[in-house]
Order: C-alpha cells, then structure tokens, then sequence
C-alpha cells in the first residue's frame, strides 16, 4: 500500500518560511515523482512544484518559482518544500502527491496525503 504523509505546516507570519516534508512509501519502484499542491477556502487546487526522483526534473508554477523550492533527500525517502517570503494569499491545505513518472504527477496523481495547513499572518 501507497502511503503519503506530509508534515511542517503551521502559521507564520507575512514575510516569514515554512518547511514542508513528504514522504511517501509503497511504491514499487525507487524512481517516483512528487509534486506538491495546495487548495485555499473556495478555490480549486493548485499545482506548486514537482520533482523526479530519478532524474531531478523540477518544475514550478510561476506564483512560486521565486519563493519556493522542492529538493528530495535521498538518504531519509523525503521530499521538502522550502516555502519563503510567504504572503497571506498562500494560506491553504498543501497536499504532497505521489506518482510513478512525472507525466503522471501532471495529469493527476495516484497518490495524495492528507494534507497539512499553511496560514500566514499578515
């Protein structure tokens, strides 16, 4: 069984970082991919970034690219996003994902987290 767990939300204040982890296990295959997205109250959910395990590709939406940035740690399975010069449009749920390829983490992945919470104060 796929398992997807997300940590490191939280509230900080407007200016402030925040630094989420995901780790997923189960998956069949050393190489995977994992993106990361959020959904705000009333709004669809939004893809951020992602990242393939096997050959680094990293892309990122362009209301991130300067502010955020995905990075894996091989050694403990854990895929981080380092999340700065917050502002309080970026409060939301932040869901990791987890998918075989990257194509897959683009069209919709198979795997998602519960989600953690991300409020920032202005």
């Amino acid at each position: 069984e796929v398992q997807v767990v997300e940590s490191g939300g939280g509230l900080v204040q407007a200016g402030g970082s925040l630094r989420l982890s995901c780790v997923a296990s189960g998956l069949t295959r050393d190489n995977y991919a994992i993106g990361w997205f959020r959904q705000a109250p009333g709004k669809e959910r939004e893809g951020l970034s992602c990242r393939s395990i096997s050959d680094g590709t990293t892309l990122y939406a362009d209301s991130v690219k300067d502010r955020f940035t995905i990075s894996n740690d091989n050694t403990k399975n854990t895929v981080v996003l380092q999340m700065n010069s917050l502002k309080p449009e970026d409060r939301a749920v932040y869901y990791c994902a987890a998918d075989a390829l990257l194509r897959g983490i683009l069209r919709g992945p198979d795997h998602w987290g519960q989600g953690t919470q991300v409020t920032v104060s202005s």
